[in-house]
């Protein structure tokens, strides 16, 4: 029987409190289906999510050629373009009460040193980067945390690039660095880089003095559509994925779009299956979007990638209010990431980026959701056909087995009592489940589809 603690009537009450939001910018209208089994309390509920409609390769960074956008325009759903100045941000924000922070989005953030400077309250920094990002963007973060700011003192530490160095080890030199910095529990940690750097300054930051502040300023696509976003932190072991971290809060997240135009195709494209899993689990008008647009995102179309970004942090901070501790709802969000992490473990961290994993993976779920009877085909073939055109795998690596996805999976942070809860599709395009009642002949049959033992 499903598993999932998330109760319907709580579910019920968070969304209608959510409408009331200070500084909300959307105005979501929300279907929801509950099937009883699993169990909160006294009572027995899974949510079933029907509609949520919101109108180690190290590569370096290289800067792209400007003036690349001559690509489809964003359809008519999307925002109308203002005559004001590409400087003023988007602001999404982060609903968790007292606890609740902005998602600044917008070109040319990095030189607005008020942004920054709102959310440093003491007057040590840290800030955390690697080898790739520092070259192109520390001393522009320095100088936007302490112009006219000249009490402010800024250390920095530049770790090694790469998911293979996500690890204890590599974590230990932030903390070398506070502490031989002597940083105090009124300073703040600054995150600069992608999705490693995010999650490990933000555990850094959730463990260093029992928890000082901490702020990010994603610079990849998947850091700026996902991890940076929610508060997940965290490292891996060497026998799963992010075993080991903590749901950890930022002061903010500045999203600078400048930054895309230094990141290489590849990681680029990693970062697009995230904003397909959007579409996929809870908003079908944004997949149909990115149906007519993917060649403007991969085109780095400005227009396009900005309301890409912002309608992605609205979906992802709508779920994380609902939901911050992933009792059930939020995990939806993880839809082909228990496939994912397990190609990601399996073949070794850094070799296939998290993105391109995750896209195998969901073709793996959508595969599973089929055999299962609860999808049509006709999901299934455009699936195939947005991941191919976001040029991102759509089957694991041929060295993965039928075991190693097993044990992978056996350790995966959503077995509960001994059962692997799955993320699938269920219903028309839009609409997941978070459960453990399934056929489990239907993810044998996956698997063994997929790999060639």
């Amino acid at each position: 029987m499903a598993s999932s603690s998330f109760c319907p009537k709580h579910a019920l009450t968070l969304f209608s409190s959510t409408n009331h939001r200070r500084n909300k910018v959307i105005s979501p209208e929300f279907s929801l289906r509950f099937e009883a089994s699993g169990s909160f309390g006294s009572s027995r509920c899974v949510a079933s999510i029907v509609s949520i409609n919101n109108n180690s390769n190290n590569v370096k960074h290289r800067l792209m050629a400007s003036g690349s956008s001559a690509a489809a325009p964003v359809m008519d759903q999307s925002p109308t373009q203002t005559t004001s100045s590409p400087a003023v941000p988007t602001i999404v924000e982060v609903d968790l009460g007292n606890r609740s922070y902005p998602i600044y989005i917008g070109s040319g953030l990095l030189d607005q040193p008020q942004l920054l400077q709102r959310h440093v309250h003491g007057k040590q920094v840290l800030v955390v980067t690697n080898t790739t990002v520092a070259p192109l963007y520390l001393d522009k973060t320095i100088q936007a945390l302490t112009d006219g700011n000249p009490n402010v003192k800024v250390e920095s530490v530049i770790l090694p690039d790469g998911e293979q160095f996500k690890d204890m080890d590599t974590l230990m030199k932030v903390f070398d660095k506070a502490i031989e910095s002597r940083l105090d529990r009124r300073c703040t940690f600054v995150a600069l880089g992608g999705g490693v750097i995010g999650d490990m300054c933000g555990y850094a930051a959730a463990a260093y003095l029992r928890g000082v502040n901490f702020i990010q300023i994603p610079t990849t696509v998947m850091a700026q559509v996902d991890s940076s976003v929610g508060g997940k932190t965290g490292i891996n072991h060497r026998l799963g994925k992010n075993l080991i971290g903590a749901f950890y809060q930022p002061q903010c997240v500045l999203i600078d779009t400048d930054t895309l135009n230094t990141l290489p195709d590849r990681e680029l494209a990693s970062g697009l299956a995230e904003v397909i899993k959007y579409g996929l689990i809870r908003d079908a008008e944004f997949f149909e979007w990115q149906e007519k647009n993917m060649q403007a995102l991969l085109a780095r179309d400005p227009s396009a990638f900005t309301y890409a970004i912002k309608r992605s942090c609205e979906n992802k901070a709508e779920v994380v209010s609902l939901d911050e501790k992933e009792s059930g709802l939020r995990a939806t969000l993880n839809l082909g990431h228990t496939f994912g992490h397990a190609i990601e473990t399996g073949v070794g961290y850094g070799e296939w980026f998290h993105g391109e994993a995750v896209a195998a993976g969901m073709v793996m779920a959508v595969d599973m959701s089929y055999r299962l009877g609860w999808i049509d085909d006709s999901l299934v073939k455009r699936v195939h056909k947005i991941l191919l055109q976001a040029n991102l795998p759509t089957a694991p690596p041929e060295t993965m087995t039928v075991d190693m996805f097993k044990s992978v999976m056996a350790v995966d942070k959503k077995v509960a009592d001994g059962l692997l809860r799955l993320i699938l599709l269920k219903g028309p395009l839009g609409n997941c489940v978070f459960t453990s009642d399934y056929d489990k002949k239907a993810l044998d049959d996956t698997l063994h589809a997929f790999c060639k033992s």
